[in-house]
């Protein structure tokens, strides 16, 4: 790959224009994950354009990443970094590289599990299934109950009409991923 290699594959699947990128930082000043991120948002970019994908795989940034588009709103080039982020999480996972943070892809599997059976999330089942396939059942065990005993969180699932239709929406999903993947 020549030294744009990756900035040009990223462009042709999402769209964004890293190479636009002038690191004025405004992206990494505003991201709310950013305390606990290994790298900041504009190194992501930077590394994106450095051709670097064998460290920004195994980042703890790319899964700590929140889609909330603050990066999007503050970028004076309207690069989106979530969609970046969104890319280089997909391609980890594509790739069977390890996820720095391997209970990030549970809780999606999870949530998205929720919603395929009832149309929406079920937040106590969506949380109760997360801890048991990552086994941390007594983590955050008093929050829980004080959501609970303040009715944040409803103990029995709600189900939204046709409901079934959801579940079509994610058949096709599966259809047109395995047609992408040529099975």
């Amino acid at each position: 790959m020549a030294a744009v290699g990756l900035a040009s594959l990223l462009f042709a699947e999402t769209g964004q224009v890293t190479t636009g990128c002038y690191n004025c930082m405004k992206c990494s000043s505003g991201c709310p994950v950013s305390f606990a991120a290994d790298l900041k948002t504009h190194e992501v970019i930077r590394l994106v354009n450095l051709n670097r994908l064998d460290k920004l795989l195994k980042s703890k940034t790319i899964w700590l990443c929140a889609f909330c588009k603050t990066c999007k709103q503050r970028c004076p080039n309207d690069i989106d970094a979530s969609v970046v982020m969104d890319w280089l999480k997909s391609k980890a996972l594509a790739d069977g590289i390890a996820p720095a943070l391997p209970n990030i892809p549970v809780m999606y599997q999870s949530f998205l599990q929720s919603v395929e059976k009832l149309g929406r999330v079920y937040e106590a089942g969506w949380i109760g299934t997360y801890k048991i396939k990552t086994k941390t059942f007594t983590q955050d065990i008093k929050l829980g109950l004080k959501m609970i005993k303040r009715r944040k969180i409803k103990l029995l699932p709600g189900r939204i009409r046709n409901y079934q239709e959801i579940r079509k929406i994610f058949a096709c999903a599966r259809k047109n991923d395995n047609i992408r993947k040529g099975l």
